[in-house]
């Protein structure tokens, strides 16, 4: 007896399946006829995925776009110095709300697990407060790990080690850096340094905000592959956006990314944001900032898509739908041939699931009874499309519909609907 089956539905992998459910689990997955159940959603034709993950996000701003004014120059630094006016008037309980109600919209579009940076660069912590408060709310239907994050820099703002330090006591989840922000290369090594030993103290994952940064001697990566190493962190570590990496020549990037590789160090690049804010003092031939991504893959290095911002200092759009963020990913990369559309897909679902050490996560049983029905055939199809969510299920609940978005034609003589998937060969 099931809690609740989805029949019929093509797993990313091509291959056909019934999931069976009980309570939070998946218990049985093949062929469930005459299945006793509490409840059927009927997939067939459909891709059944497992659920988005996002491993690049900043709750503690998103929604804020416009206060207490409009990011100018689009630059990276301005939106830096916005974020701190913003932090001075916004409060704790505005933090919440705006987080709650992105986290409505991530479930709505199957993305149930977040990694959130919080800004630890003042002195109440109420950005910290009101993470861990939405991480308490929305623990039943979205995973949401919080890293601290030093915006203003570990060394270079006075305050922020203490208030870092106090952020991870009071149960943030992953320790956060930004080392090309610090005053010297030096101090950004240094920060690195420490950092890291902070994390290996206390047992922690460690991403870091690394080289975001148009020059090509922001090379902060390499010291976080040599900090991993040396305290035994291999498999814990993430650096986001490395697009500083986009402007290094390529001598030096043959002897990093094996670096990288040795010491299992992740990458996240957030390919919306880093297109957006990168380049800005650039005439032409103009850079995008998007690291090395098929060259980082290629040496068998661990690469997730990261959404970063949505309505906020830094972004001005956004709709917290990951495969937005994979189809503008797969365009800048220029990641096109099939193999490459596909590893898109896995890059905001099972690729973001292993940099954030998600346990039990996946479609086999004894996995969480979380996935997706997407209106797509395949994972090309559903990021060409960005298939509508037909069904969302949390932990074993379903908790999100959506109807099919095929159009109806009123047209002369030809009446009818528009079909935008492709019929199955």
């Amino acid at each position: 007896m099931f809690d609740l089956i989805v029949k019929g539905g093509t797993l990313p992998d091509g291959s056909t399946a019934d999931i069976g459910i009980t309570r939070d689990r998946i218990t049985a997955m093949g062929r469930l006829e005459g299945a006793e159940t509490g409840q059927v959603i009927d997939a067939t034709g459909d891709l059944v995925s497992p659920p988005f993950v996002d491993p690049h996000f900043h709750l503690d701003a998103t929604l804020s776009y416009g206060l207490p004014r409009i990011n100018a120059s689009g630059t990276l630094l301005e939106g830096i110095g916005l974020w701190g006016e913003l932090k001075k008037i916004v409060t704790q309980e505005d933090m919440v709300t705006r987080a709650l109600e992105y986290c409505d919209w991530a479930a709505s579009m199957g993305l149930l697990a977040i990694r959130s940076h919080v800004d630890t660069c003042d002195d109440s912590l109420k950005g910290v407060a009101a993470m861990l408060e939405v991480r308490d709310k929305v623990k039943g239907y979205i995973d949401l790990q919080l890293v601290a994050f030093p915006q203003d820099g570990f060394y270079r703002d006075p305050t922020a080690r203490a208030n870092t330090l106090r952020a991870l006591d009071m149960g943030v989840d992953v320790v956060g850096g930004i080392p090309h922000f610090e005053r010297t290369m030096a101090d950004g090594a240094a920060s690195v340094r420490e950092l890291c030993e902070i994390a290996a103290a206390r047992g922690l994952r460690v991403d870091m905000h690394c080289d975001e940064s148009d020059d090509p001697l922001s090379r902060h990566i390499e010291m976080l592959a040599y900090e991993t190493q040396r305290l035994g962190l291999q498999g814990r570590v993430a650096g986001s956006h490395l697009t500083s990496m986009h402007s290094m020549d390529n001598y030096y990037v043959s002897k990093l990314l094996p670096l990288m590789a040795e010491a299992g160090v992740a990458a996240i690049p957030n390919p919306l944001i880093n297109i957006m804010l990168q380049g800005r003092h650039d005439t032409f031939p103009k850079r995008r900032g998007l690291t090395r991504v098929k060259e980082m893959q290629a040496q068998g290095i661990t690469v997730g898509w990261g959404q970063d911002c949505v309505r906020d200092p830094w972004y001005s759009l956004g709709t917290a739908d990951m495969l937005d963020v994979a189809f503008m990913g797969l365009h800048v990369a220029q990641m096109s041939s099939p193999e490459e559309m596909r590893r898109c897909f896995d890059m905001v679902t099972v690729e973001n699931a292993r940099i954030l050490g998600l346990e039990d996560y996946g479609l086999h049983v004894g996995a969480v009874a979380s996935l997706v029905v997407l209106d797509a055939d395949d994972p090309i199809e559903a990021v060409r499309l960005r298939a509508a969510r037909l069904a969302v299920l949390s932990k074993g609940r379903l908790i999100a519909r959506t109807p099919r978005g095929d159009a109806t034609l009123e047209l002369p003589g030809r009446p009818g609907s528009v079909r935008r998937r492709h019929p199955v060969a």
